[in-house]
This record gives C-alpha cells, sequence and structure tokens, in this order.
C-alpha cells in the first residue's frame, strides 16, 4: 500500500530503522482502515455484578456523535522557565501530587502477581486498541510510533479514561450520578487490585503492574468527572486550570512511567512530572477551544468568565455564536494561554528515553494543530469547526521525526 500510494514517502521510511519502519507502515495502513474500525461492544458484557453497575453499564454505551476525547499522551516540559503574569494560576488549591511523583519515580509501588490467560489479555489490549483508534485519531497515530509495550499500555490508559469520560458526557450521562461515581472508584481500587471486573479492565490491570502506576491519578481523574455532574462555569483561570488538572493533567503523572525518562535525567524526575502536568492542561485548553460549541449544547462554558466580561461578552454569546472582533480578541488570548504551555513542552521532550521522542513530539505536533487551524479560520470556533486532516497528519511524521533527532 506504501509503496502504490506513497512513493516519496515510503521511500524516506527506508532510511529508518526497522521497528520505526514498520510503525509508520502500520500508522499509514490504520488511516486507510480508520472507517472501518468499529467498537466491540461484546467485550463489555462480562461486567462483574457491583453496586449501581447497571447504571454504569448504561452510561459506558459510547456515544460516537459526541466524541470529547480528554486523555492525550503527555510530554515533559521545562518548569524553569516561569509563566507570564496572565498565566500563572494559583496553586494553592491544587492537589498534592508530590508522594506520587516520588513512589512512581522511584518505583517503589508494591506489584501484584496476576496470572491472566496470555490470549485474554490480547484480546483485552485490542479491545483498548479499537476505542483509541476510533476516538482519538491524533493520540493513536503518535502511540504507534511507541514500543509495542508501551503502545498498549498507552491504549489502555486511554481506554479507561474514555470509559470513565462516557459516564459523565456519554448519551446516557442523566444516569450519572455520584453513588454511579463512587462505584466506578471502587472499580478502579479492585483493578489495582488484581481484580477486573471486564476484558478492558484487564488490559488495565496488566498495565498499572507492569510500570507501577499509582491510584491517586485515576482518583484525581474521577473526581473532575464529578465536577462536571455540578459545576458549569469557571469563574477565572485558577478554576479553570484545577479542574484542567483533574481530568487531563492527571493523564501526565500516569503516562511519564510510561513512556519514560532518560537515564542521564532520572534526577530530574520531579520538574519532569510537573512538566507533563502542565502539557495535559494545555491540551485540555486546546481540547477545550475545539469543542466550545459542543460544550455549550450541554449547557457548560470551559471559559474563564471574568474574561468574557473583560471582552464585553457573556455565555449568550456563545450559545447565539456571535463571531464578533471581540470574540476574535477573547481567543487569541486563549491561544496564547494554551501556546504558553506547549512552548514550554518542548524544552523537556530530550528528557525523555530515546525511544518516546518522536512518537511524543509527534503527539505534540498534531494536537497543536489545532490551534494553527481555529487561528486560519480568523479565530472563529464557533461556526466553524478546527479539523487537521489525514494528509496534514502524516507529512507531521517526518517533522516530529527531525525534532526528535535535533535536526
Amino acid at each position: 500500500m506504501w509503496a502504490k500510494y506513497a512513493k516519496i514517502f515510503y521511500l524516506g521510511t527506508l532510511l529508518m530503522t526497522e521497528e520505526r519502519e514498520r510503525a509508520i507502515w502500520d500508522l499509514y495502513g490504520s488511516l486507510s482502515l480508520y472507517t472501518l474500525l468499529k467498537l466491540n461492544q461484546s467485550l463489555f458484557s462480562q461486567t462483574k455484578n457491583a453496586t449501581d453497575s447497571s447504571n454504569i453499564n448504561q452510561a459506558l454505551q459510547f456515544n460516537s456523535a459526541t466524541d470529547r476525547s480528554k486523555n492525550y499522551v503527555q510530554l515533559p516540559i521545562s518548569s524553569a522557565v516561569p509563566a507570564p503574569k496572565a498565566y500563572r494560576c494559583c496553586t494553592r488549591n491544587k492537589p498534592d501530587f508530590v508522594e506520587v511523583i516520588d513512589k512512581q519515580s522511584k518505583g517503589i509501588i508494591p506489584r501484584k502477581q496476576n496470572h491472566v490467560d496470555p490470549i485474554l489479555l490480547k484480546e483485552a489490549y485490542k479491545g483498548c486498541q479499537k476505542i483509541c483508534a476510533q476516538h482519538a485519531t491524533s493520540y493513536y497515530l503518535g502511540s504507534l510510533l511507541l514500543t509495542e509495550e508501551r503502545k498498549r499500555a498507552i491504549w489502555a490508559l486511554y481506554a479507561w479514561g474514555h470509559r470513565t469520560d462516557e459516564l459523565v458526557d456519554g448519551e446516557n450521562a442523566h444516569l450519572t450520578g455520584s453513588t454511579v461515581l463512587d462505584s466506578w472508584e471502587n472499580r478502579v481500587e479492585d483493578i489495582f487490585d488484581g481484580r477486573p471486573h471486564d476484558i478492558l479492565d484487564t488490559a488495565l490491570a496488566d498495565t498499572v503492574q507492569q510500570f507501577s502506576l499509582d491510584i491517586k491519578p485515576f482518583k484525581d481523574l474521577i473526581k473532575g468527572m464529578r465536577m462536571d455532574t455540578w459545576k458549569t462555569r469557571y469563574e477565572n483561570d485558577e478554576e479553570l486550570e484545577l479542574y484542567c488538572y483533574y481530568v487531563a493533567g492527571t493523564v501526565g503523572l500516569m503516562t511519564v512511567p510510561i513512556i519514560g525518562i532518560s537515564p542521564e535525567y532520572v534526577s530530574s524526575a520531579q520538574s519532569i512530572y510537573k512538566a507533563a502536568i502542565s502539557m495535559g492542561i494545555g491540551d485540555q485548553l486546546t481540547n477545550i477551544l475545539r469543542d466550545v460549541v459542543e460544550d455549550s449544547l450541554l449547557e457548560r462554558v470551559y471559559l474563564p468568565q471574568d474574561e468574557l466580561r473583560e471582552f464585553g461578552m457573556t455565555d449568550k454569546d456563545i450559545f447565539w455564536k456571535n463571531v464578533t472582533e471581540e470574540w476574535r480578541e477573547f481567543i487569541k488570548k486563549q491561544i496564547m494561554r494554551a501556546r504558553y504551555y506547549y512552548d514550554q513542552a518542548e524544552q523537556g521532550i530530550s528528557r525523555l528515553d530515546s525511544a518516546s521522542r518522536w512518537p511524543v513530539w509527534a503527539s505534540m505536533m498534531l494536537y497543536r494543530a489545532n490551534l494553527d487551524k481555529i487561528e486560519s479560520n480568523n479565530y472563529d470556533n464557533l461556526t466553524k469547526r478546527a479539523r487537521v486532516g489525514r494528509a496534514e497528519k502524516l507529512l507531521t511524521l517526518p517533522l516530529a521525526y527531525a525534532k526528535a533527532m535535533g535536526w
């Protein structure tokens, strides 16, 4: 397929290592077959009976028309450069994640011996892969460039995050209350104790033991989902940052042990983890700008209310899709905030394990391109959707490779 339809690109892949060229071929094939990838919902039929399990199962029915895809591959970034005053968010109420960083970076989390049928485990990861491919193309393309064990772990994380997100954003979200989320949190504890409830849980149970992940970021992410059940407005960037930490910064904490840190930077683990959290916040801010209309349909506005007022606007401007000069200036400011986090990210990629630098660069560049699209639409994200085409995504890969090589 490569040789027939992408000759120049194909020749370029022949200059790479065998493992990397196979990853690129898989990626190209996945784009061609993307429309054929359907979620195998029978994977969820093995859920054990638990408190509110019926509501959990109903709430987990995927809504293909509303894909929020909040969780993405995270990048370690430098914290040496202080944030501009306008973007330096208050950390007074930020969760304490220092203990998590210490435990994961030192590998002192006890591992449990899980004995799972290899065939069942293979099917579990395959199910997670399908969910990732269907609901998060940029995230999935980046993951294909990782080593085999790392990309499987990333798929398991994404599948769990997506299922968690569906509890509050799926078509059956009206069934979700505090009791359902309590049950989901208990289920996470079971997964970490080696007692998965279904086949997809099995993949996550294997991942958290293989990479010695801590449970706190998972519980914090659920806190973010709880916020979505009652909080629909954010007064300022401080409130918004806290929300972004819960729903996306936590993924940075989960991801660093998987993508790995270069041996010479192990002593800088604290700063790398904190930088990964910042990357998660940047990804979420980008996600908010891309999905502002979809969120408004759910009566949610993930934009600082004080800054809307600063530009003489209210939520009604969003609901009525008023693309004014004031709106464009407002969006410019939001893009600057998101880009600040991405700019910091570039300083830290060199601290990653060498095998992860290319996929991480690719993931960052692919997702950051959404901001460029909003700009090219003249800052109109109310009547126009920011979309990065497949061809653009493919062309990003050699650029990401060059960045990873330091060219």
